[in-house]
This record gives C-alpha cells, sequence and structure tokens, in this order.
C-alpha cells in the first residue's frame, strides 16, 4: 500500500479540459476539469500481490494500457477537482485494496436453541386450541 500522499501525488497524471455544468461564460474559457491517471503496473509503492488484486479488482476501470482513470468536474476551481480527483483515487485503491475478514464459525447457544423449541411448542398449543373438537374428543 502506498505509504504517503506525496509518494502517490508523484506517481500520477493530470489531464485538463473544459467541464460542463455550472460557471457561465467562463466555463467555455477555463479548463476545470481535472483527470487523474495513474499506471497501476508501474506504480513502485504497490507491491506485485497489489498489483494483481488491483488489476483484478478495478479491471472495469482500468482501461487496455493499464492506466485506472478517476474524473472529477463538480466545482467550478480545477484547483478544488484536483484535490477531489485525488481524494476519489485514494478511496478507490483503498476499497481495491481491502481484504475481508474471515469468518471465525460459531455454534448457536444452547439457550437459544431452548428458547426457540419452547417458543414452538407455545404457539402449536395456542393453534391447537384454536380448532374445534372433532371426533378424537368423543372417543376419549
Amino acid at each position: 500500500m502506498y505509504k504517503d500522499r506525496k509518494e502517490l501525488v508523484k506517481s500520477l497524471t493530470f489531464k485538463t479540459s473544459r467541464s460542463g455544468g455550472k460557471g457561465g461564460q467562463n466555463v467555455n474559457k477555463v479548463s476545470s476539469k481535472v483527470e487523474v491517471i495513474i499506471h497501476v503496473a508501474s506504480a513502485e509503492f504497490f507491491t506485485t500481490e497489489e498489483k494483481a488484486l488491483l488489476a483484478e479488482r478495478l479491471a472495469n476501470r482500468i482501461d487496455t494500457e493499464g492506466n485506472l482513470h478517476v474524473v472529477s468536474q463538480e466545482d467550478r476551481s480545477q484547483l478544488v477537482n484536483k484535490e477531489q480527483s485525488i481524494i476519489k483515487l485514494m478511496s478507490l485503491l483503498k476499497t481495491g485494496l481491502h481484504t475481508d475478514k474471515k469468518r471465525k464459525p460459531t455454534h448457536t447457544p444452547k439457550s437459544v436453541l431452548l428458547k426457540r423449541k419452547s417458543d414452538k411448542k407455545s404457539i402449536a398449543a395456542k393453534k391447537e386450541n384454536r380448532k374445534k373438537p372433532g371426533m378424537d374428543a368423543w372417543l376419549n
């Protein structure tokens, strides 16, 4: 995993372009959309296992050259969009590298089993009392 944000930013490539949305006439003049690109295979701060894990889990976001793209164009400011795209990338990498804990098998406590059986019996008795007396009642 990457040790430092500065180390991560060094290996990123930034592309800016004109963004749609808010901004009025300014939107046609200023490149506020920011695209962050990282080549996962050549990133030095990932181990080979982490690179394989990212390639597998983020396969739908990685292009044919092995680049991971993250785009931000929510804000009018290029600097804010740059920060947002770095944050998006960091959270994407974090979720891509996250491994779930192995589940510890447990058994159901005896008290829970006994409670379930007693509840089951009480419900069965309640339903039995709702029935009309049949021929069985006359024979006994």
